[in-house]
């Protein structure tokens, strides 16, 4: 009797130790079991994506982010809404790592620049009035709309937006520039491939960007006409700097608010672009300019689009963001 239970013992263990081991090698995130003699070592802890890096190379210059190396497509497929004939063909580009401002030159910043420098920035730029766009009297000072020193500068040329990165690299000794349009798709996108950084419905921008919308139909003189967003945003014009959410990457208002300007010449197209993140110069007669402005339809508020325009040329919709070169 005492070896017939033992034998029934013993094929009990065997049958239920299998059933144990299979249950162990299928439960998610658990450690393998220990070594006889041995303590069990805790499991590492998932990676946590790193916060991008913000840093100000003195008390009164532009915040920067630290944008880190990767590589993503360029462009837009043929299928996306609002496509242009110069946004392909979609490329692979390799970025390396560099800083962008977290948010455009603000009023306030340019206003320094000016007062240090003595900068002249003319007396004429395209303005809204009436539901016309003309070139009038005006300038950064004189947008036809209010602003106050949180706002982006607008009505700042290529040339205007060289000459401050000019002087912010004499006043910190660092390598201040504009970015190069690929630099600043890559940034743009936050690692989306949508046509925008938080998805591809235009009527979601209101919380990420300051684009034509309800606000401008109500407040605008001829602005019913538009094509706008289907959201109300509660600006007409610009909006102080950052009052929109981020993209992934931490930056803001890299769509809507004003166009930004970047180092390249302008081209028809991608055949022959540079695949390194480098500008891509040519014979400079016009210069491209990104991410649309607060009057600008959902087509033209998207992540791939391109506006071109001579160096000179300054609308009260323009402005810019810097970059600098982190080797």
């Amino acid at each position: 009797m005492r070896n017939l239970l033992g034998l029934i013992t013993a094929i009990f263990c065997l049958m239920w130790m299998p059933a144990q081991a299979q249950a162990q090698a299928s439960a998610p995130g658990q450690a393998p079991a220990a070594k006889q003699g041995k303590a069990t070592k805790a499991t590492k802890a998932a990676k946590v994506p790193k916060a991008p890096k913000i840093f100000r190379d003195c008390p009164s210059c532009p915040e920067m982010l630290t944008i880190r190396s990767g590589s993503f497509d360029m462009g837009s497929p043929g299928s996306e809404a609002g496509r242009a004939k110069d946004e392909g063909p979609v490329h692979r580009v390799k970025v390396a790592t560099f800083a962008l401002g977290k948010t455009e030159i603000t009023r306030g910043q340019f206003a320094a620049f000016v007062k240090k420098t003595h900068y002249s920035t003319g007396d004429k730029c395209w303005t809204l009035k009436d539901g016309n766009y003309e070139e009038r009297s005006g300038n950064w000072r004189e947008l036809g709309y209010p602003q106050d020193d949180k706002h982006p500068v607008a009505c700042i040329n290529w040339n205007d937006a060289k000459a401050y990165a000019k002087w912010l690299s004499r006043k910190t000794g660092k390598k201040y520039r504009l970015p190069t349009e690929a630099e600043w798709e890559y940034a743009a996108r936050g690692n989306t491939g949508t046509a925008r950084y938080w998805g591809s419905n235009p009527d979601e921008a209101c919380g990420y960007a300051n684009g034509a919308d309800k606000t401008a139909q109500a407040q605008i003189h001829g602005a019913t006409s538009w094509s706008v967003h289907n959201c109300t945003d509660g600006f007409a014009y610009t909006a102080r700097v950052g009052s929109f959410k981020a993209n992934a990457y931490g930056l803001n208002d890299m769509l809507g608010n004003v166009w930004e300007w970047t180092e390249d010449d302008y081209h028809d197209s991608y055949n022959g672009a540079p695949t390194d993140g480098s500008a891509w110069q040519g014979n400079g007669a016009k210069r491209v300019l990104r991410g649309g402005s607060w009057n600008d339809a959902p087509r033209n508020v998207r992540a791939a689009i391109r506006y071109s325009s001579k160096p000179a040329l300054r609308f009260n919709s323009f402005g810019f963001r810097v970059a600098k070169s982190l080797k």
